[in-house]
């Protein structure tokens, strides 16, 4: 398992990490698996869907009863596949991760839906053969049907003349999918590796480069379960059975991924995805004034730490604080420029808050709504300073904004840094770290660091342990 989430997560930041989902990642959702999609069909020719092994053979027996008319298989597709879909955790999770390219045997739309509506992703469809030629602009995520989509059910990829007749009909699926998997890591999820379609083309890239050349992928595989059979002797058959399957899927470059139960599955997508938010660092912060510190010693201190966490393949997220913001974006600048190809994009996340509007209301509403996505985009919040000047007094006051984006960060589990030497609501902070330290450990061997050092290098330092630390958790 440490394997797998080490090299995925590697993958995802190298942007190489592809996704191939299967029926079983719609189950979650209340959709049917194959063979409860065919079970009717079963009963009609008179065979037993759970003593059938070749359920594309199955359809086609069915197929075949029916005169080769699909008009029931098509509308069994649509009845199947258009119901109501309950919350899928797993598909939450990795329509979050940068995973530009999914490939699905699934009719279901349950991926696009996903990355659409919980992502906010523009997502690129590729339904039919045509659709390959055809490139929507500004897409953030490709999904490919390769066996067709419920819209199309009539063409839907089912029984085995459609398998058969495949390359003929659907060969530059098989070329895109050839190519992904040469240039992608893949996580083959819900999906039965019984698939003819995906063990051809897999043999095929075996084939041609080799399997000390194969790109590594993984997947997910449940062990089989002593608790779930009456007879021992089965047990025993169905767990050498999978141990082969296992054996002989690293032919093709895929290492099982062994859970013990579902669960495990999703929770080890979330340590994906909370080790990869990591490498995104929010500078929450605010100045009117900078304490015992000069303008120009805090300016450069936070200038400093910027280009220090740039310079260690960071990602800085910045809400544009007065006194701070500017700093962060001038390091974040000339370090991206002399050092990063100016791939400012890659390195740096500007997002200055909405002031204006015509109704007070409405900016409190759309600034409460901005500050959560701030905060929830990132896996580090480091706290500086933090004051503002109060129009009614006139007098410096810790800054609520910034005490706001604290209390966010502590309800989605982001690791939590307050700099306390740089004063004020970071102080605060600092302060209310310090008293509860068992729910903050992380910092436990960096808390005085925090509290007394002004210098940046060595508060990089101690943020890098900590991050490092929290890798490994």
């Amino acid at each position: 398992m440490k394997e797998f989430e080490r090299e995925y997560l590697k993958a995802l930041q190298e942007e190489s990490a592809g996704l191939f989902a299967g029926a079983g990642l719609s189950r979650a959702s209340g959709y049917v698996n194959w063979k409860e999609l065919l079970r009717e069909f079963a009963d009609d020719v008179g065979l037993e869907v759970e003593k059938e092994n070749d359920l594309v053979g199955l359809a086609q027996y069915y197929y075949n009863a029916k005169g080769k008319n699909r008009t029931s298989i098509s509308s069994k597709i649509v009845s199947e596949f258009t119901k109501d879909a309950k919350n899928n955790e797993n598909l939450k999770i990795l329509s979050t991760l940068p995973i530009k390219v999914y490939w699905t045997t699934n009719y279901d739309t349950l991926i696009e839906d996903t990355l659409r509506d919980w992502a906010n992703k523009k997502v690129d469809v590729k339904r039919t053969v045509e659709n390959l030629s055809i490139t929507l602009p500004g897409r953030d995520a490709i999904v490919y049907k390769m066996h067709g989509d419920v819209s199309l059910s009539h063409e839907a990829v089912i029984i085995r003349d459609d398998y058969e007749a495949y390359n003929e009909k659907r060969q530059l699926f098989t070329t895109s999918l050839q190519g992904d998997l040469v240039s992608k890591t893949f996580l083959f999820i819900g999906f039965s590796f019984e698939d003819p379609n995906l063990m051809y083309i897999l043999s095929r890239i075996r084939i041609l480069l080799g399997e000390e050349h194969t790109r590594p992928h993984y997947c997910f595989i449940r062990e089989v379960n002593e608790k779930e059979y009456d007879n021992k002797e089965d047990y025993i058959y169905d767990k050498t059975k999978q141990e082969l399957r296992v054996q002989d899927l690293g032919r093709y470059g895929i290492s099982a991924v062994m859970v013990k139960e579902y669960e495990d599955i999703t929770e080890a997508l979330k340590r994906i995805l909370f080790k990869h938010k990591l490498k995104k660092i929010l500078i929450s912060g605010s100045a009117e004034t900078y304490g015992d510190m000069s303008t120009e010693e805090a300016s450069q201190f936070i200038y400093n730490l910027t280009r220090q966490l740039i310079k260690r393949d960071f990602k800085i997220i910045t809400g544009f604080g007065k006194g701070i913001g500017s700093y962060v974006i001038s390091g974040a600048i000339e370090e991206i420029f002399e050092n990063k190809y100016g791939h400012v994009g890659e390195y740096l996340i500007p997002r200055p808050f909405p002031f204006l509007s015509l109704k007070e209301k409405q900016t409190i509403e759309i600034s409460e709504k901005y500050r959560k996505s701030l905060v929830n985009d990132c896996g580090v919040a480091i706290f500086v300073f933090g004051n503002k000047l109060d129009e009614e007094s006139g007098k410096i006051v810790n800054a609520n904004g910034v005490y706001e984006e604290f209390k966010l960060a502590k309800e989605m589990n982001k690791v939590i840094i307050p700099i306390g030497s740089t004063g004020f609501m970071a102080k605060e902070i600092w302060d209310y770290v310090n008293s509860n330290i068992d729910e903050y450990d992380y910092l436990r061997d960096s808390i005085e660091i925090l509290k007394e050092e002004k210098e940046a290098d060595k508060i990089f330092a101690e943020i890098s342990k900590i991050i490092t630390m929290m890798k490994g958790v």
